[in-house]
């Protein structure tokens, strides 16, 4: 089968293929569709669908269920019967048939016009009857009300046959070259059209005088006219002008008309073009199935989907063409070589253009592919050593590359690039150990991360706070990926030798593994975390020791100690004398110059400043974020409050005296009474132990 698309329109051209012959034996022929590809892929519809040496004409019966064919040679008739795929009948002729009718449902009458001018008439058991017309006869027409034969042919006589009288009736004459209507009621003519100047119109090219070569009509009105010339003409017999003139451009007469109800008047549908000239063409009714009688033996059958659904005892190509058009492949050209006109040029073949060895298409041409050679080996007579050269040279590089290859790490991020080569010799080995195809692409390799070994901007720093915190953990998933490729090793190597895998019941350790390198991992961001700390600490400590050496005091005279305004410098080696105002306490001489600098320095200063100094500590977490802890300062009122608290708590505890003198021997021995003023109790009464109250200590 073949498939072709023209104006995007699926054509599937089922008698593709190469035939057999009838003498092969069934040995022989099962054979050849063990062996042949294209016998194998053939499809063979309709069983021996073909004719000896030429088929003529073709014709399906009203029922559906018989397809006709003349052929020659010797002449015969053939009926195939669709609902067995099969050959019916072959009836053999005297003459070769010029055309052929069903005049009934099926196969039982028919009627067929010879060559030598006898007109035979068949009937279901075969040869019925055989008469002559006076002239050579091309075509006829069977008009079924009045029983009547219509002959025409090498005259401008139409002869008339009815067949119910069984006589020849008063033949019509005519003119040539134009269309004539004739009703069969009255013996006159009802109308002319002159389809030759008609054919002449805007938009066709006529080359010659136009003869009219087909006529078919679509109901009682309308009727299409083919020339001689390649244009079609469609009337609308209550008028003289045609509606629609249609040319073809190939100047080739038109040899067969037929309407479909599927299909635009006038439109480009698609075109089927055969390797072998056609001689007559057939619908299937009310499908999307045509014949064709061919200068062939075999008779083309043609399915497209387009124009209706397969006939009912060919249903099984619905399904077969749907499922070509889910797993859709490119139509390959295997007998024919595409060229362009610079290749035409190339090889020296532009004057073939028009010649039937080069077929139009598209951009260039179709070529055989045996002259294609043929022509490349006389243009390039040195292309075998040339194509011998190169493969040559393909087996020396494909050798190089199995040589030992000296790696160049890049100057950027060496550490890193040694770490991916070899993660990347591991996961080829592992690869080559399951026999895969393809293992994952390395970074190395890729553009998008070029730039990481060049630039020295993405240089990783490895003694930065956030490496060091994230290391241990980076560290620890590195070592379980390899643990985890060797394990995938071992087992590969494992199936290789046919050992049996572990029970499932049997327990594994990986949990606890697991569990103890989440326990290591964290232990090692705490021991990195103490260092930092102190690094930090002792970083912090030197920064402040080389403060104090650098500091120089600078004094004034107002502004308590705060400002420099209109102090004189004082002479090296003597000392300097700085007035404080009343109600200030002195602190230290750098407090005047630690003052003014906040006054002057931005937020971000001020912030580094106050974590020198210890009243904010800035931390670095885990993943990179930041963490400020401030200590406010103080207020002198808070201080004197806090100082006035601590002496009121002194002075009370220094007040408070013991009780234990207040009691008596008996209040001793019977425990604390209530009552009285005695002990510090309060309440009236007497009694045992000192009176009734409460005391308070």
């Amino acid at each position: 089968m073949q498939i072709s698309s023209v104006n995007d329109v699926k054509i599937y051209n089922l008698s593709y293929g190469k035939s057999l012959p009838e003498w092969l034996t069934d040995r022989k022929k099962r054979q050849l569709q063990k062996n042949d590809v294209d016998v194998q892929r053939r499809i063979e519809l309709i069983q021996d669908f073909e004719m000896p040496t030429v088929s003529t004409s073709i014709k399906v019966s009203r029922d559906g269920q018989y397809v006709l064919a003349a052929g020659t040679y010797k002449p015969r008739i053939r009926c195939y019967d669709t609902y067995h795929l099969s050959l019916k009948f072959e009836r053999c002729l005297d003459s070769e048939i010029v055309a052929f009718d069903v005049l009934s449902d099926d196969y039982s009458k028919m009627v067929m016009l010879h060559l030598d001018r006898y007109v035979e008439f068949h009937s279901q058991h075969g040869h019925y009857y055989k008469t002559r017309i006076p002239k050579f006869g091309r075509d006829f027409s069977y008009h079924y009300p009045s029983c009547d034969l219509f002959f025409v042919g090498a005259s401008s006589e139409i002869f008339r046959l009815n067949l119910e009288q069984g006589r020849f009736l008063n033949s019509l004459q005519t003119n040539a070259g134009k269309v004539e209507c004739w009703d069969p009621r009255v013996r006159h003519r009802a109308g002319l059209l002159d389809c030759a100047l008609s054919s002449v119109a805007t938009g066709t090219d006529v080359q010659g005088l136009p003869a009219v070569s087909a006529l078919k009509f679509n109901g009682s009105l309308m009727m299409a006219v083919g020339t001689s010339t390649g244009q079609v003409l469609l009337y609308d017999l209550r008028s003289s002008r045609p509606l629609l003139v249609k040319d073809h451009y190939y100047n080739l007469p038109i040899k067969s008309l037929n309407f479909h109800d599927a299909l635009d008047l006038g439109k480009m549908f698609s075109s089927i073009e055969p390797p072998t000239n056609i001689n007559d063409v057939c619908l299937y009714p009310q499908s999307g199935m045509l014949f064709t009688a061919n200068e062939d033996p075999k008779m083309n059958t043609f399915y497209i989907p387009a124009l209706g659904p397969a006939p009912r005892w060919c249903s099984f190509l619905d399904n077969l063409t749907e499922e070509l058009e889910e797993s859709p492949e490119s139509t390959v050209y295997d007998d024919y070589k595409f060229v362009t006109q610079k290749d035409l040029e190339n090889l020296g073949l532009a004057h073939l253009v028009g010649s039937s060895l080069l077929k139009a298409y598209m951009h260039g041409y179709f070529m055989d592919m045996r002259l294609y050679h043929k022509v490349k080996t006389m243009a390039n007579p040195f292309a075998y050593d040339e194509y011998r050269k190169d493969k040559i040279r393909q087996k020396i590089e494909e050798s190089r590359a199995q040589r030992v290859q000296i790696r160049k790490l890049p100057k950027v991020n060496k550490e890193l690039a040694l770490k991916l080569m070899e993660e990347g010799d591991d996961q080829a080995e592992l690869a080559a150990r399951k026999k895969k195809g393809k293992g994952v692409p390395s970074i190395l390799g890729d553009d998008r991360f070029k730039v990481m070994f060049e630039n020295p901007d993405y240089q990783v720093d490895e003694q930065s706070e956030d490496y060091r915190l994230l290391n241990p953990i980076v560290s620890k998933v590195e070592q379980k990926r390899k643990k985890k490729l060797r394990q995938l090793a071992q087992q590969a190597a494992d199936n290789d030798d046919g050992e049996e895998e572990e029970p499932e019941g049997r327990g594994s350790s990986d949990e606890d593994e697991s569990s103890d390198d989440d326990k290591s991992w964290v232990e090692e961001v705490r021991e990195q975390r103490r260092l930092l700390y102190f690094e930090e600490r002792e970083r912090r400590l030197q920064e402040r020791k080389q403060g104090d050496r650098s500091t120089t005091l600078v004094g004034s005279r107002g502004g308590g100690g705060t400002s420099d305004r209109g102090a004189r410098p004082a002479r090296e080696g003597q000392p300097r004398f700085f007035q404080i105002r009343a109600g200030e306490e002195f602190r230290s001489f750098g407090d005047v110059a630690h003052t003014q600098k906040l006054k002057k320095a931005s937020l971000e200063e001020r912030l580094k400043m106050e974590e020198h100094s210890g009243t904010s500590n800035m931390e670095d977490s885990a993943v990179g974020s930041k963490q400020l802890t401030f200590t406010l300062k103080k207020s002198e009122q808070h201080w004197k409050q806090r100082q006035a608290e601590r002496e009121h708590h002194q002075e009370r505890k220094q007040l408070r005296r013991p009780a234990s003198h207040l009691s008596s021997a008996r209040g001793r021995a019977r425990g604390w009474g209530r009552g009285g003023r005695g002990g510090g109790g309060r309440g009236g009464g007497g009694g045992r132990g000192g009176g009734r109250g409460r005391g308070r200590f």
